[in-house]
Parts: structure tokens; C-alpha cells; sequence
């Protein structure tokens, strides 16, 4: 396969083609190894103990830190350049080789027995150990994956993540059942990485010998650390409250707040970057004009709050019996941190919608202050939130992040150009109807159902309170806001695009 091909010298109606062929593969394939992986996951979840969670949080702290350290930056910027010659894609994975040796060999022989002194928990060291094998995969997955992407065929990755997720749901679930604990968290994601790893390289036939001679490879390297920079940030305010609270919880209460977090980030995680890319499509083409690039903004804040507010404020309403349904009984007394965790995320959601938008307006300083302020001060509140336990770290949360959105607001508004109005005007439909949704929904709860029904089955209650809320809120939005509910399914369904907004309050 000629890696270096480019999709510049097709015809329009070929480009086309293989614009409509990427979608297919990349949107189906992806929804159909999200099921396979989501399944797998809760399986085990419901066989395995919340302090086998506890351990893999810990390790995945370290995981998450040094990940961001793999090279992927370099590999963005190779893919973004007009021109890819054989030699840079060589001296590419030169530089991938050297870099994931590094960061395995690092964690192997220095951050392992560091980890496990920190934590207090021997057994770190030799999980850390295994895990480094996940680096050693890296080159041979990230290189030719970005390269088929870069020619629009997302066929044969489509594939191979279907196969991968296939076997590392297998390893997981047969590990799982026999016993082995905290090692069926350790062993299937590199089973699935190394699967992928392995048939990425058969299939594209990726025979590539890799260049250690870096001349001329500047460009990269410059590309590859800014993007580090930035990321770098996120990583310690995303993790903090895990390596914080790995040294003062014990290994089940720690469990139960990780899992927690997982199951509450959900949709921020998977379903918010793609609604971004739906719904701010035309940013950079607006980046001139800023009326329109505003009202864009105002209408997309509008409709993603019309989608995230109800499913966070109905979680939280619902989290006991959410809990004991997806996670099983073990999992009950996590119910309390999803109810807390759960009325953080709307904030967060709102938090992650800025940055494309401040991306596309070349600002990339803004949303590096952004990160640096919430390195600072995410890690802060979770060293006073600790002292108060699993709760007390769910309630740091809600405290911290309307701070980190307040700082973010005060950064962007000058450069998107939306007033305090707008923006007010624009969260508060979906906040509101999601808030009265949810008083419903938690009145039925606990004056009906658990006053005269106290032994109701929680799927039971479960289905009946969600059908509760899905009712009201459509209903409601169906009757005081047409129009908008309408965007929302465009949106959400459809993959429409929002038109702005030509009403909306906007700086002069």
C-alpha cells in the first residue's frame, strides 16, 4: 500500500464516494464496537469487585500520564502536511520506536516501584510492569491507522477495531469468569491493543523500516510539542482527583468513586466530541465573522444543554436504582457519588464546548491558560475535598467545576463575542425543563413508588422513572418550544448541523 498517497488527485464525484464509504465504515462500525465494548465492560463490572477497581484506578493514572507522551502529536502533524514523503513517514516511526521504548522502559524499571510505594499497594509495581507492554504496540497501531485515515479509508481500521474489541471482550469476560481479578483489567486492553497493533500491519501492509536519522524533521517535533503542552495540563486536572484519592481511600471506596466517574462521564466522553463536530462545522470558516460565529456558538450551546441536562439531572434522580441495574447490587453504595457526580456534568459539558470554537479561532493560548487554571486549581479543591471522603471528593467537583467554567467564560467571551445574556438565554431552556423533569421524576420516586411500593424491582423502577421523564420533558418541550425540540432530534438523530441564530443577544 502506498502510504503516501494523497486524496488530492481524485475526481470530485471519486472523493465523494469515498467521503460517503468513510462515514458508513467509520460512524457503524464504531456504534457496533461501542456495544460490543460497553457490554463487555458492564459484564464484568457486575463479576469483579469494586476493589479491583480501585487497584486498576491507580495504575491507570500512570497509564493516562505517560500515554499523552506516545508520540501521536508528531504522527497529527505528518498527517496534516500536504505533502507526506517516504522518508518522513520513516523517520515518524523512528521516532515512535524510540519514544514508546522510553516511556515502557521508564515505567518497567522507575515509575512501577515508585507507584506501588505511593499507593501502599505492592501488586502495583508487577500490574504497571505488564502494562508497559501496551507502549511497545503504539508504533505499529498509531502510524498506519493515521495514514489510512489520511486517504479517507476507514474500511479496514473499522475492521480491525471490530476484530479487536471482539477479542478483548472474549479475554476480558473469560478471565472475568475464572477468577483472575484485578489481572482481566490488566490483560484485555493489551490483548485489544496488540490485536489492533498486528492486523493494522497486515492489512495495510505497513513494511516500513524505520528512520533514526531525525534532519529535516523540525516541523514535527514543534507540531507534536504544542500539542503536548496544552494536553499536558488536562491530564493532571483530569486525574488528579484519582492520584490524590488512591493514597488516602482504601482500594473498594476508591473503586466505587472511579466507577462512578465512569459511568457519570459517559456521555461527555463519547457523546459530546462527536455533537462537537456536528454541531460547530462551520467555525472556521466564520472565524471573519464574528456575529455569525457567536450565534453559532449561542444556538450549539442551546441545543447540546437540551440534550445533556435532562440525561445528567434524570441520572441523578435515578442513580439508586441506575446503579443496582448496570453496575449490580455491589455496586450500591455508588449510587450517592453518581447523584453528586451526575449534577457536575452539565457544567463540565458546557466547560468542553468552548474549545473548538476557540480553536478555530486560532487562539490555542486561551485554551492553554484555560488548561493551566485547571491544573491548578482541580487538584486544589480534591486535596481539601479528600479529608471528607468518596462524597467529599464527588461534592469537590461541583464546587471546582463551576469555577473552571466561570474563568473559561471570562477568557472566551471577548473573542467569540456573545454577551452574559445570550449565553444565560441559551443554557437556561434545557436547565429549566430538565430541573422540572427532574422534581417530577424524584416526587414519583420517593412519595409514590417508595411509599407504597417499597420492594418494587429496581429495573422495574428504573423503567417506569425514566419513561416518567422521557414523557414530561418531551411533552414539555414538544408544547413550549417546538422548533427547538425539533433542532434537538436534527441534531441528535439526523447529524444536522444548527443554523445560527440571527436573534440571539450578541456583543456590539
Amino acid at each position: 500500500m502506498d502510504l503516501t498517497a494523497l486524496n488530492n488527485n481524485l475526481k470530485p464525484e471519486e472523493f465523494q464516494t469515498r467521503v460517503k464509504s468513510a462515514v458508513f465504515w467509520r460512524s457503524g462500525t464504531q456504534i457496533l464496537a461501542q456495544i460490543i465494548s460497553w457490554a463487555s465492560t458492564l459484564a464484568v463490572i457486575r463479576i469483579l469487585e469494586p476493589s479491583d477497581y480501585g487497584l486498576f484506578a491507580m495504575t491507570s493514572v500512570v497509564l493516562v500520564f505517560l500515554n499523552f507522551l506516545n508520540g501521536y502529536g508528531f504522527v497529527s502533524a505528518l498527517i496534516q502536511s500536504d505533502k507526506v514523503e517516504s522518508i518522513r513517514i520513516r523517520q515518524a516511526f523512528g521516532m515512535l520506536i524510540l519514544l514508546n521504548a522510553g516511556l515502557a522502559a521508564t515505567q518497567f524499571f522507575v515509575i512501577a516501584p515508585l507507584a506501588a510505594t505511593y499507593y501502599g499497594e505492592p501488586v502495583i509495581s508487577d500490574m504497571l510492569r505488564w502494562q508497559s507492554l501496551i507502549y511497545l504496540s503504539t508504533p505499529f497501531l498509531i502510524l498506519p491507522e493515521a495514514m489510512l485515515s489520511r486517504n479517507l479509508d476507514f474500511k479496514k481500521p473499522a475492521i480491525v477495531n471490530l476484530t479487536s474489541a471482539f477479542i478483548g471482550a472474549v479475554v476480558a469476560l473469560g478471565m472475568a469468569y475464572g477468577g483472575y481479578g484485578v489481572w482481566t483489567l490488566v490483560s484485555a486492553p493489551i490483548a485489544i491493543f496488540w490485536t489492533r497493533a498486528i492486523a493494522l500491519i497486515v492489512a495495510t501492509r505497513f513494511w516500513v523500516r524505520p528512520s533514526f536519522n531525525f534532519k529535516g524533521a523540525g516541523g514535527m517535533f514543534g507540531f507534536g510539542t504544542a500539542m503536548l503542552i496544552a494536553h499536558g495540563f488536562w491530564i493532571i486536572q483530569s486525574q488528579g482527583d484519582i492520584f490524590i484519592a488512591g493514597r488516602a481511600f482504601d482500594n473498594h471506596d476508591l473503586g466505587l468513586y472511579a466507577e462512578a466517574l465512569f459511568l457519570t462521564q459517559i456521555f461527555a466522553a463519547k457523546f459530546v466530541p462527536p455533537l462537537n463536530e456536528v454541531a460547530f462545522p462551520a467555525y472556521a470558516r466564520l472565524q471573519n465573522d464574528r456575529v455569525a460565529l457567536a450565534s453559532g456558538f449561542l444556538k450549539a450551546v442551546r441545543l447540546i444543554m437540551l440534550v445533556s441536562c435532562p440525561l445528567y439531572l434524570g441520572m441523578a434522580v435515578t442513580a439508586q436504582p441506575l446503579v443496582d441495574v448496570v453496575m449490580g447490587p455491589k455496586w450500591t453504595d455508588a449510587a450517592p457519588l453518581v447523584a453528586i457526580l451526575a449534577l457536575a456534568m452539565p457544567v463540565m459539558t458546557l466547560h468542553i464546548l468552548f474549545a473548538p470554537a476557540l480553536s478555530a479561532l486560532g487562539l490555542p493560548n486561551i485554551v492553554l491558560r484555560n488548561a493551566i487554571f485547571g491544573a491548578v486549581l482541580m487538584p486544589s479543591v480534591y486535596l481539601f475535598a479528600v479529608q471528607f471522603g468518596a462524597e467529599g471528593l464527588a461534592w469537590g467537583w461541583l464546587v471546582a467545576f463551576p469555577i473552571l467554567l466561570t474563568f473559561t467564560i471570562y477568557q472566551a467571551r471577548p473573542h467569540i463575542g456573545f454577551t452574559l445574556r445570550g449565553l444565560a438565554e441559551s443554557i437556561l431552556p434545557g436547565l429549566a425543563a430538565a430541573a422540572a423533569m427532574a422534581a417530577v421524576v424524584w416526587s414519583i420516586d420517593h412519595m409514590l413508588i417508595m411509599q407504597r411500593w417499597p420492594d418494587m424491582p429496581s429495573v422495574l423502577r428504573l423503567a417506569l422513572l425514566a419513561a416518567t421523564g422521557v414523557c414530561f420533558y418531551v411533552a414539555m418541550m414538544w408544547l413550549r418550544a417546538r422548533a427547538t425540540f425539533m433542532e434537538v432530534v436534527n441534531l441528535v438523530v439526523r447529524r444536522k448541523p444548527p443554523e445560527p441564530d440571527q436573534n440571539a443577544p450578541l456583543k456590539p
